[in-house]
């Protein structure tokens, strides 16, 4: 044999095996084929494109459309999508009970019509590929909850459960989608309402809602989506009629009212125009407009509505309504500013006559870049955004901002302005600072204060307390943090009030006194070292003040941290504040901050051990 047959022969057998193991993977497995066998019908549901329903004189039939599901005859709408997937699951799952052969149809001529097989009132048709035969419904058995069914064009019958029956079992408005809409409150993009009030138009950018008609306004996003839910959550109460006859029986020919959702986003070169219909310019997305109508005379609770996708008058329940006495004030966002923290990389609070002070991100903490990004209080810094992201607008002033020295923002008090920071050129960026919000405050009215921000024309005002939290002074956005030290780390120690103790820690780890007597305690010393090592200020109050109390300190501690006591550090201790605090100062650091009592009483714990009271001796007994 020449190598050429050799060849030829094993590509045939690779062949022959190739095609064995396809045909071994499409068979299904012996406990697979065992439940195919005892199913009524078998038939792959994805390629199920309609389903025919013949109910007496009643043919319905649904398809499938855009992988939606839809009711085209004896009417057209939406079909609902969670029945048909039901009756699907249950065909996929119905199973045989019991099967009567055609031998024995054939030997009793009146069998079929005794199960109702005959001329069936309830036939099941599926349209699509390998699509199996249409299903008859006979009777029910004497067996509870059991019925007869067979094939087209097949005598064989089978004893079956009824779940299926009833699943068909129904008129033709019942298969219709009660559901409104299938278009989810997350996808809409833009509203157009109209009311008796006029006109409003509202668009989603990013993540965040505006109103772009009759006023350009940030919206709150919390009361759109809740306007939105109204439509996309509605239920259908009743199927009134379709929208192509006489409307004025249902207040439709002239509607008091209607929403419009988009589920696209607009571009920059379209145009919209609101009218009975709505036309986007540059694509095909007309938007679902839901009109408002009167009122039924008879359901009072509910209202007409005509939902043009679906070419249909219906009624909803008569809360929907409620959307008709939307005004723009009703819907405008009430917080003060918007801050989008994954961008905000700076913070800088600029009052006139003053240095500016810049905070800025880096590494998930904040330092303070005005001064060498020395550490800043990052929790401070956390809690003026939250403080500033919560504000609330307590009045809108102005809508146009035409009279800036009126409330003192021609030149405001305060402006703190927002921006994200780029260290190098991008595609998308420039390297360098870039603001996105800056807001500025003016003159005080009462408990509030005018504010404004400077990308929109109103003056609002929020509340006068909201200034508190904003502090100019770099000194107050310091690190709470005083020293970050090990115990073991201090070397020497010394402590002066009225009068000045010295200690040093000896080779052994040992403490002895280099001015001092007595014996030393050493809890009370490893106390004081645990407080001092990591000591942190209740807050940061700012420059130094005669009021400190500073330059006649209550207590002053100074220690090294190297064995050749060249690294020094001194803390010193002055007034008590009004908050049960006590003002403090550390060297090389500016201002004055203070310390919990808490603290200050570790710091001047004694450190000479308390002699033990000796016992009094006992009583001598005269006899």
């Amino acid at each position: 044999m020449n190598w050429r047959t050799t060849l030829i022969l094993a590509v045939v057998v690779l062949a022959v095996f190739a095609y064995l193991r396809f045909f071994e993977m499409k068979q299904p497995s012996t406990g697979e084929a065992r439940r195919q066998a005892q199913n009524v019908v078998n038939f792959d549901r994805s390629k199920v494109d309609g389903i025919i329903i013949q109910n007496g004189d009643e043919k319905i039939e649904i398809r499938r459309r855009d992988n939606k599901w839809r009711l085209e005859i004896p009417i057209k709408d939406q079909a609902d999508a969670a029945l048909v997937e039901n009756l699907l699951s249950d065909l996929e799952t119905w199973q045989k009970e019991g099967t009567i052969p055609a031998k024995d149809i054939d030997a009793d001529k009146s069998k079929l019509n005794e199960y109702g097989l005959n001329r069936p009132k309830l036939k099941l048709k599926l349209i699509g590929s390998d699509r199996p035969p249409e299903i008859l419904f006979g009777k029910d058995a004497a067996l509870e909850g059991r019925m007869y069914v067979r094939f087209e064009n097949s005598k064989e019958t089978f004893l079956a459960k009824q779940s299926v029956k009833k699943d068909l079992d129904k008129k033709a408005e019942e298969f219709r989608d009660k559901k409104l809409t299938d278009v989810a409150t997350a996808q809409v993009r833009r509203i157009a309402l109209k009311t008796p009030a006029g006109e409003m138009e509202l668009e989603k950018k990013g993540d965040h809602w505006d109103i772009v008609k009759p006023l350009r306004a940030r919206a709150d996003d919390e009361k759109v989506g809740d306007l939105i839910a109204q439509v996309t959550t509605a239920r259908i109460q009743q199927f009134v009629a379709d929208d192509h006859g006489d409307l004025r029986p249902y207040g439709l020919a002239e509607p008091r009212g209607s929403i419009t959702l988009f589920s696209q986003e607009a571009r920059k070169d379209q145009k919209v125009e609101i009218a009975d219909s709505i036309k986007v310019f540059g694509q095909d997305d007309k938007g679902q407009m839901l009109q408002i109508g009167s009122v039924p005379e008879k359901e009072k609770d509910q209202v007409y509505v005509r939902f043009a996708p679906r070419g249909a008058v219906y009624t909803l329940p008569k809360k929907i309504e409620e959307a008709l006495n939307t005004k723009p004030a009703d819907l405008r966002d009430y917080h003060l500013v918007r801050i989008d923290t994954n961008v905000l990389d700076r913070i800088t609070i600029d009052v006139p006559g003053k240095d500016k002070t810049v905070l800025a991100r880096k590494d998930g903490n904040w330092t303070i870049a005005s001064r060498n990004n020395a550490p800043a209080d990052s929790r401070a810094v956390r809690r003026l955004i939250d403080a500033l992201q919560n504000a609330r607008v307590t009045r809108f002033v102005e809508d146009v901002a035409s009279n800036l020295p009126k409330y003192g923002l021609d030149k405001p008090r305060l402006q703190i302005t927002f921006s994200s920071f780029a260290s190098e050129n991008t595609a998308e960026t420039k390297a360098g600072e870039e603001p996105f919000a800056t807001l500025s405050f003016g003159k005080e009215d009462e408990d509030n204060v005018y504010a404004r921000l400077t990308d929109e024309p109103f003056v609002v005002t929020a509340r006068r307390g909201l200034l508190d939290q904003i502090s100019a002074d770099p000194l107050q956005w310091q690190e709470l943090s005083i020293f970050k030290l090990k115990p073991d780390q201090i070397h020497r120690l010394s402590i002066t009030t009225d009068k000045e103790l010295s200690l040093e820690r000896g080779e052994n780890n040992q403490w002895h006194w280099l001015k001092g007597t007595g014996q030393i305690d050493g809890n009370n010393v490893q106390s004081l070292l645990n407080t001092l090592s990591s000591l942190h200020a209740a807050r940061w109050l700012g420059a130094i003040k005669p009021q400190d109390g500073l330059e006649k300190p209550q207590l002053t501690l100074a220690f090294t941290t190297s064995s050749d006591d060249k690294t020094p550090h001194r803390l010193i201790i002055g007034a008590p504040a009004n908050d049960g605090t006590w003002y403090a100062h550390v060297d090389g650091r500016e201002g004055t901050f203070t310390i919990s009592n808490s603290d200050l009483n570790s710091l001047r714990l004694p450190l000479v051990a308390q002699p033990s009271p000796t016992p009094s001796p006992a009583p001598s007994i005269t006899p």
